[in-house]
């Protein structure tokens, strides 16, 4: 199959002017957010004549001095325009990346929108990779050998953190551009100089360096007489708290790597975590293993990959691990990205569902359930 080049965050802007990065001072190009945001401003001041075609002449004013800049004309904009990635796949799983504008239908609480813009440009991704650190003894083994494989899966326009998780939630490396430093984290995980616990056991894990997810209950006090005492929601949970501040020209995304076996002592409910993923514009995309694999669509995995727009692989082996972590990373970073006004529907409701279709016959559409109108604290 065909696939767009990838660009990197200068090819993707380049006829913006520059910003500088807020994480490693690197220059960057003007997202697409900010894009939009001027788009709207002009929708804003020029009211009913966004659709026009033509613009009509425009008379000649008296020049005045230009007027102090006011933040709030960004916010009243961002907040007119529903930005909403999508994936298109054929029937044997490959990305259709040859879908036109006018081929997709957008709906907001059940009323179709016009589309106001359009792009198949793929993006950098700011990443997540979180390991479940309580796999049983053949998981386990598979995940070790496949580490390295994750590395290879990022461009040099991505950044990238690296997490664990079971009881407790394991911060291993912050947000990096730099994959040689992502590598040599993965090898010392694979050395063992970080390894993962033993997973014949039955107890919890916590590490040298492990953080209780904020909120949760720590110690003793998080063993259960159920199986497991590991906390899928709050892992995840965690994981778009550390994503939902980086910068909005990236496609934000968990890579999350687990059996799906959850306990129920979350701090988190399920709906409480994919409320936070939905208002800060996460995707989970997931790698199921073992119990993942019996229970694939009633999986908590599949869940929260179907409801945020991302995807999930099932793999029993170490060559599909090693194939869905490129997978993963390829199919986040060339989505669709499609952007209307929302028109005909309640704004004084926070959330609202979107649902996307594609008029061609045969295709499988994959786009978040809604979206928050009001960010959730």
């Amino acid at each position: 199959m065909r696939h767009r080049p990838m660009k990197d965050a200068r090819q993707i802007s380049s006829s913006f002017r520059r910003l500088r990065s807020p994480w490693n001072g690197r220059s960057v190009g003007l997202s697409r957010q900010l894009a939009v945001r001027a788009l709207l401003f002009g929708l804003a001041i020029l009211p009913g004549k966004a659709a026009q075609t033509s613009p009509s002449p425009i008379p000649q004013q008296p020049q005045v001095q230009e007027q102090p800049y006011d933040p709030r004309a960004k916010i009243r904009s961002t907040v007119e325009l529903v930005v909403a990635p999508v994936t298109v796949k054929d029937s044997k799983g490959n990305l259709v990346d040859d879908i036109r504008k006018d081929e997709f239908r957008i709906f907001e609480d059940g009323v179709e929108q016009q589309l106001s813009l359009f792009s198949a440009d793929a993006f950098p991704l700011s990443a997540v990779v979180l390991l479940d650190d309580d796999l049983k003894p053949k998981a386990a083994g598979e995940l070790q050998k496949s580490l390295l494989a994750i590395a290879g899966a990022f461009s040099e326009s991505d950044e990238v953190a690296l997490a664990r998780f079971a009881s407790f939630f394991t911060p291993v490396m912050e947000f990096t551009p730099d994959n040689d430093r992502l590598m040599a984290e993965l090898k010392r995980l694979f050395s063992g100089d970080e390894s993962f616990p033993d997973p014949e056991s039955t107890a919890p894990h916590p590490k040298a360096g492990d953080q209780p997810i904020p909120g949760a209950p720590t110690g003793p006090q998080q063993s259960v007489a159920d199986k497991t005492t590991k906390h899928v929601d709050d892992a995840i949970h965690a994981a778009a708290e550390a994503l939902r501040g980086r910068d909005r020209e990236r496609r934000k995304v968990i890579i999350l790597v687990s059996d799906g076996v959850d306990a129920r002592t979350n701090t988190y409910t399920y709906d409480q975590t994919l409320a936070l993923l939905l208002s800060s514009d996460v995707s989970v995309y997931a790698i199921g293993t073992e119990a993942a694999l019996l229970r694939r669509g009633a999986s908590p995995l599949s869940r929260y990959a179907r409801a945020t727009g991302g995807d999930t692989y099932f793999v029993n082996n170490v060559p599909a691990l090693s194939r869905a972590y490129a997978r993963v990373a390829e199919e986040a970073r060339h989505q669709y990205t499609l952007a209307y006004v929302p028109a005909g529907t309640d704004r004084t409701r926070n959330y609202h569902s979107i649902e996307v279709r594609v008029r061609r016959p045969g295709l499988e559409v994959l786009s978040r359930d809604g979206y928050y109108l009001v960010r959730l604290p």
